[in-house]
Formats: C-alpha cells, sequence, structure tokens
C-alpha cells in the first residue's frame, strides 16, 4: 500500500519556508519575499511519487509577538501542527538560534518520533550548520536531520526520502497531477500582494493586505478578477499608486505576467487601493485575510 502524509513546515519568519515548498513542488505554490511574514495563511502542496504522497502545509513564520496580526499567524501555525502526521522543522544555517527557536524547539520536543530537521542554506558562505547540529541535538535528541539549500536544491530528495521513510500507509488524497489545492481566487491574490510587496517593501514592510472582491468568467474564456490592495494611511495608498499610477499600473503587469505561467487561461486584475487603518488590529478583517 503507498504512503502518504501531511506535512506541516515550521520555523522562523524568512527561514525559507515558501521557497523549499516551491522546490519541492516544482511550481510556484507559495509567495517569496524577503519580508518577513510574507506568509498568512497555511499553503498546500503536494508531492506525489509511486511510493506515495505528501501534502505539504506551508505555516506563518512564528514570531513571538502580541500584536493581533502576529497572534493570528501563530494561531494557524499551532492549528497546522495539531492537524498533520509530520513535521518538519526549517532552521536557517546562516543565523544563530534566537528566542523563536528555543519556542519552536520546546514546542517540537514532545513531537520527537514526527519531527524532521531540515537545516536550510547550507550553500551560504555564512553558514554554519555545526552551530545548528549544537543547538538541535539536546533540544530535540532523536529527530531525523537533513542539511539542504532550498534554493539549490540541494539534498532535496534526501529530505523527501526521509519523510517518506516516516509517512505511515494511507490513500492518494489527491489526483496525481495536481501540485496544490488552493481556490484560483486565493492563488491570484497571493500572487498580487507578492508583487505588492516587491514593489513597495522598503516603504511598506508590514501594512499591506490584499482583499478578494469578485470575479468573472467571459464567454471567451478570460477570468477578470478585481482584488483591493488595503494599507492604513493615505501616505502608503500614494506610495502603493504610485506617481501617475505606476506603481499600481507595474504591480498589475507583473501579477499577470506570472500568471500566465499558473493558469491555462487568461487572466486580467482590476486592482484597487484602499484605505483600512484597522485591517491588522480587526477581527472581521483579518478574518477576511486571514484563514
Amino acid at each position: 500500500m503507498p504512503k502518504s502524509a501531511f506535512v506541516a513546515i515550521i520555523g522562523r519568519p524568512s527561514v525559507g519556508k515558501s521557497t523549499l515548498l516551491n522546490a519541492l513542488c516544482g511550481a510556484k505554490v507559495s509567495i517569496v519575499s524577503s519580508v518577513p511574514q510574507t506568509t498568512r495563511n497555511a499553503i498546500r502542496g503536494i508531492i506525489t511519487r509511486p511510493e506515495g504522497q505528501l501534502i505539504f502545509v506551508d505555516t506563518p513564520g512564528y514570531h513571538i509577538s502580541d500584536k493581533k496580526l502576529n497572534l493570528r499567524l501563530r494561531e494557524i501555525v499551532l492549528r497546522s501542527l495539531s492537524e498533520v502526521d509530520l513535521i518538519l522543522y526549517l532552521i536557517d544555517a546562516t543565523r544563530e538560534p534566537g528566542k523563536e527557536e528555543e519556542a519552536i524547539a520546546e514546542l517540537l520536543s514532545k513531537d520527537i518520533h514526527r519531527i524532521v530537521v531540515a537545516i536550510n542554506k547550507i550553500d551560504d558562505p555564512e553558514a554554519r550548520p555545526l552551530l545548528i547540529e549544537e543547538f538541535i541535538i539536546p533540544r530535540l535528541r532523536g529527530a531525523k536531520r537533513v542539511s539542504i539549500s532550498a534554493v539549490e536544491k540541494t539534498n532535496l530528495e534526501s529530505l523527501i526520502e526521509v519523510l517518506f521513510s516516516l509517512a505511515p500507509e494511507g490513500p492518494f488524497w489527491y489526483p496525481e497531477d495536481i501540485y496544490t489545492d488552493q481556490e484560483p481566487v486565493f492563488r491570484i491574490g497571493e500572487l498580487v500582494r507578492e508583487k505588492a510587496i516587491l514593489n513597495t517593501y522598503q516603504e511598506l514592510p508590514h501594512a499591506i493586505a490584499v482583499e478578494y472582491r469578485e470575479s468573472s468568467k467571459r464567454a471567451d474564456g478570460v477570468l477578470f478578477a478585481r482584488f483591493d490592495i488595503l494599507v492604513e494611511r493615505d501616505s502608503q495608498k500614494a506610495i502603493v499608486i504610485g506617481r501617475q499610477g505606476s506603481i499600481i499600473k507595474r504591480i498589475r503587469e507583473e501579477a499577470e505576467a506570472d500568471l500566465k505561467e499558473l493558469f491555462d487561461y487568461p487572466i486580467k486584475l482590476q486592482l484597487q487601493v484602499r484605505v483600512d487603518p484597522d485591517w491588522r488590529k480587526s477581527d472581521s478583517a483579518l478574518s477576511r485575510i486571514i484563514f
């Protein structure tokens, strides 16, 4: 009987979880940027092999903070851990372990039998994998460890082999030809958010969200989708729009270009910038954006 497992990817912000998920699945599943906590939902990516199926859940970066947005993101992480078969703990070999690593290690210490530790960024000249080993071994004794580079795709096959070795027997939960179960409007909105972050991150690293409004498909097969880009102040709205609309136009064009690679039908975007001073503090707003 084949093996199958749901695998949660956990780690502090900016350790490369989304990059790893995309590399494992061979396609863009989760958006990527250098801004911490870019991932705000539990994103699923799927690997299907003759030996079975691994369903990965990319969780938001585990960050210790009492802000409402961070608390909501941490809830997603904890919920994901409780719903999966295996946990892939990704740790950055270029950064000295800090309070987030201590908290994650303590959180995982009771689940050693289902933990795999992936030491990432070993291709970086500043990587210190031995330092990470010294941190991990006494705290997660017995957990399997693999040193990898998500960017260079180094040792990813070894990582997959280890995960399959721990996976229980089970059915294929998804068709063999798909690599994510995300709804199209969610994937489109995430791609818009990625481009908005990449084009404004120096001025607005955390102050942007994207909310789906509506979509319709024409008889010729073109999907029209409307999204609001949320900011907190009028000054931020001006930054996202740009001089004579240059920035929001670039966001739309870059997103539409990437969408051509992901979907087999044309997608046209309509983007509007909306000021909502309380979106990061409002339970109702966070529930619409993060789920």
